[in-house]
């Protein structure tokens, strides 16, 4: 059963080429941030391209919920701020929905203002662990109040008199970093992140944006980040870049599904979130980069995906996995069709997403005729070569909108059709999803 209601099978089937252009959904990332940082700015910020999926539009309305007003006009959404430290307390339980991201980084941005705020999810959500961001959040003085294991609901106490803190990230985690970043701001003094490997740098590139003071030096012992507290920020005018890990999905079903040509415009390539497109260059894919650009601190191009039968089986770097961690599932669909031995190493993250994704996907592509072999931190897909995958089945999808994605991405070219459970979390990240493949050619339906 979906936590928002009755389940939506979908099923996919053999398709004829893909072609055309993919306008895949403004960047969760940047999204998710650029409603907190507005939230935290006095004046208007202006943002455009916003992911409008629910998880973005939960995180809108606890900002509305911390104080700020948030509307959106035409495609134009404006957030008039009540600076740092400056949120009030909230009336009602936070709801985030579905959304990781936005409960972490929330929790972060309201942690040492002195105010209480109590948080809830889908039952997805609230069985996800939360210590790995309270625990940082405490050495700030911030209390948190939760149920067993430290999960939600769950209610935070604000630090009255935040303390500077020095963390190093037990592992790499954009979202722990962040919320220790966000925290920092309203906290005197310097507030250092210390990660062993690089994780996604929207936060930085964005706290910059807005006027904080930080810097980024890479030591013997990693990245190290430092804040400065309590700047005086900016408001903004964001353009959102499209986001690489939806337009991951039309680019992999291109490269699979026989005579595709499909362009998916202005898609963000920050390094820490671009990996997947390299690992796919790496694997013979025919994917090139066109018209390079920078967009609001961010690099952007437009990829074009076309038909690749001769993908051959690699060993994906470990020190890639931070920037492809959410396309590990739809990559291990195109090994499926690659020839020979995929190796993900590095990847015991994908353990704890909105499901067991390595498990997930091993399950599914078993039943649908791959091998796979799994460890607790690593997974080998042994493809089977173009042409020559069964499928024929249906996928659990854990209510997990990127496995439910990635094995209808796969019953593009499987032999005989690909189902899944249930597709309705595919809109909490991608909710053009079904139009957007459909307008392509794919051959994508609800059967239930």
């Amino acid at each position: 059963m979906s936590a928002h209601g009755t389940p939506i099978p979908m099923t996919s089937s053999k398709s004829g080429p893909l072609r055309g252009e993919a306008h895949v959904p403004g960047d969760k990332s940047i999204s998710h941030r650029s409603l907190i940082l507005g939230a935290m700015t006095v004046g208007e910020t202006k943002v455009t391209g916003l992911l409008e999926g629910q998880d973005v539009l939960d995180t809108a309305k606890a900002m509305q919920a911390f104080g700020a007003a948030v509307e959106k006009k035409g495609g134009t959404w404006h957030i008039h701020g009540v600076g740092v430290g400056g949120f009030a307390e909230p009336s009602n339980v936070i709801d985030c929905g579905n959304s990781g991201t936005g409960v972490r980084l929330i929790m972060g941005a309201m942690a040492t203002s002195p105010i209480a705020a109590t948080f809830t999810g889908d039952a997805s959500l609230n069985k996800r662990p939360m210590a790995r961001v309270t625990d940082p959040l405490a050495l700030f003085g911030a209390r948190a109040y939760g149920r067993s294991q430290g999960r939600l609901p769950m209610t935070i106490l604000g630090a009255k008199d935040p303390l500077p803190v020095t963390y190093t990230t037990p592992v790499p985690s954009a979202q722990v970093k962040s919320a220790v970043l966000l925290a920092g701001l309203n906290a005197p003094g310097e507030t250092v992140v210390i990660e062993r490997e690089a994780t996604r740098d929207h936060s930085e590139r964005m706290l910059a944006g807005f006027g904080a003071t930080i810097s980024t030096e890479t030591t013997p012992d990693g990245h190290v980040i430092t804040l400065q507290g309590r700047p005086e920020f900016r408001p903004q005018t964001i353009v959102v870049p499209r986001d690489p890990s939806s337009a991951a999905f039309p680019v992999c079903a291109a490269l699979i599904t026989e005579g595709s040509d499909v362009l998916v415009p202005n898609i963000g390539l920050n390094p820490t979130r671009a990996g997947l497109f390299f690992t796919l260059q790496d694997m013979g894919a025919d994917l090139t980069f066109e018209n390079m650009r920078e967009e609001g601190g961010e690099p952007v191009a437009d990829l074009r995906a076309k038909f690749s039968p001769d993908l051959k089986g690699i060993e994906v770097p470990a020190e890639r996995a931070a920037s492809m961690i959410d396309e590990y599932p739809v990559l291990s669909v195109v090994a499926a069709f690659a020839t020979g031995k995929t190796h993900m190493p590095g990847v015991k993250e994908l353990r704890v997403k909105e499901s067991d994704r390595i498990d997930a996907m091993a399950t599914g592509l078993r039943a649908a005729g791959i091998a796979v072999d799994e460890g607790e931190d690593w997974w080998t897909v042994h493809g089977r070569g173009f042409g020559d995958v069964p499928g024929g089945i249906t996928a659990e999808s854990h209510l997990d909108h990127r496995i439910a994605m990635s094995f209808l991405v796969m019953g593009l070219a499987t032999e005989a059709p690909m189902s899944v459970d249930d597709g309705q979390p595919i809109a909490t990240s991608f909710p053009i999803f079904e139009t957007l493949m459909a307008d392509l050619g794919a051959i994508i339906e609800r059967s239930g």
